[in-house]
């Protein structure tokens, strides 16, 4: 069986989607609701929920659970390292963070998860996936009203760029090493994805230049970017939970330095065609400005 965690968000709910097309695959998913579209009870918050969601998986896709301060996360994911081995799993597929990223506040809890893995008594892949392109979609967004009424798209990336994926992307690479790697244990043979760690970095980046040309496109009106201080920044970020508003400036610090460009990556050996990041951006801004 492969059991899917996280299922009631995006990523997980589209890799558990995307296994269900597959045929002659039993799978499951797992969330801490256990309703739904998840069969299995699985909350990283209670330890003592994850032996039994996790009784009778060969191949464990493990989500990552961040959404919160390092502490928590880094209990969560070690809880299930330690589950996941003593149920029997054989093989955990983990979601992480690429390389690209290594310096992004994010990153430690993916690197510590990565650790513990390396440790356990199962054969691990790991999928170190870029960021999504509903970051700077999401950015885009904000600044569209603004935008609009100035011809101004501002934001703090001087003339960095960062390179992003579909989320979507993401979930399907997932889906073919899940499926291998089951197939591969039914049939006996050596597991081809087995301490293999893929860096799934988008093939685009974009940045303050690229956002102002979408929203162009969208507004129908010229728009200019322009940079602003991080120090303008950290205001606007107030009504965030704390670990959220340091993760946000860690990403902005990170762009405007020039660190998130990725140079390399595995993803176009998995798809034939990653979907185009500027036109996920647009979409994702028309449909927020009609909504």
């Amino acid at each position: 069986m492969i059991l899917v965690t996280g299922v009631s968000g995006a990523l997980g709910g589209a890799i558990l989607d995307g296994l269900r097309g597959v045929p002659g695959l039993e799978v499951a998913g797992a969330s801490s609701s256990g309703d739904g579209t998840a069969a299995r009870p699985a909350d990283f918050d209670r330890p003592e929920t994850l032996e039994a969601a996790f009784a009778g998986v060969d191949v464990l896709v493990f989500v990552s659970a961040g959404y919160a301060e390092d502490d928590v996360v880094l209990a969560r994911h070690g809880a299930v390292v330690r589950a996941a081995g003593a149920a029997g799993v054989q093989h955990v597929i983990y979601t992480s963070l690429a390389g690209s990223g290594e310096r992004l506040t994010i990153a430690l809890a993916h690197r510590w998860t990565e650790a513990r893995l390396a440790e356990a008594p199962f054969d691990v892949t790991v999928l170190r996936n870029g960021l999504y392109a509903e970051i700077p979609a999401g950015l885009a967004l904000a600044g569209a009203a603004f935008a609009a009424e100035s011809g101004v798209f501002a934001a703090p990336f001087g003339e960095g760029r960062m390179s992003v994926v579909a989320r979507d992307d993401l979930a399907a690479v997932a889906v073919r090493v899940a499926a291998e790697t089951w197939s591969d244990l039914a049939a006996g043979a050596p597991r081809r994805h087995a301490g293999r760690t893929y860096e799934l970095e988008g093939v685009s980046a974009v940045g303050g230049h690229d956002l102002a040309e979408v929203l162009a496109e969208v507004l129908g009106r010229p728009v200019e970017y322009r940079t602003v201080p991080l120090g303008e920044v950290r205001p606007l970020l107030a009504g965030l939970e704390p670990y959220q508003a340091g993760h946000t400036v860690s990403t902005f610090s990170n762009i405007k330095a020039g660190l998130l460009e990725a140079r390399h990556g595995d993803l176009p050996a998995f798809l034939e065609a990653p979907r185009p990041v500027r036109d996920l951006i647009a979409a994702a801004v028309k449909s927020g400005l009609q909504g």
